[in-house]
């Protein structure tokens, strides 16, 4: 991954051929042209228990026609750090009882929320080219 700037609080990140742009808010001294990269990094939760939802339920059958996730985060004003995140995955009457708790499940499989239950070692560092 190859991260670059480009102009005011747009910073760009290239990966396995996407282009993934960031931006700050207007308040924040960026152009607002996109989202930040704490927000990005927000969607990755909601986005990938979408995906395993999803898979779910295509290898099961069952139409994904008024299943949506909603992920609520709610911030601790001291730490100015998320304190809870809640993906509820809504479902419509239509959805069989029986796999409800088992699309939930699924759910929890997710990379990235596996991820910050067991986090990498990180680290930055700096070098001259």
């Amino acid at each position: 991954m190859k991260i670059t700037f480009e102009g005011k609080k747009k910073i760009i990140a290239d990966y396995n051929g996407h282009r993934i742009i960031t931006d700050q808010p207007v308040r924040a001294g960026g152009d607002g042209s996109a989202p930040a990269p704490f927000d990005l990094f927000l969607a990755s939760i909601g986005t990938c228990a979408g995906i395993y939802v999803k898979s779910f339920c295509d290898q099961r059958g069952i139409s994904t026609e008024g299943i949506s996730l909603e992920q609520e985060m709610k911030f601790n004003s001291e730490t100015h750090l998320i304190s809870d995140l809640e993906i509820r995955i809504i479902l419509p009457e239509s959805f069989p009882d029986k796999y409800k708790e088992a699309v939930v499940n699924s759910a929890n499989l997710c990379a990235v929320k596996r991820h910050l239950h067991n986090p990498p070692e990180m680290s930055v560092v700096a070098v001259t080219r």
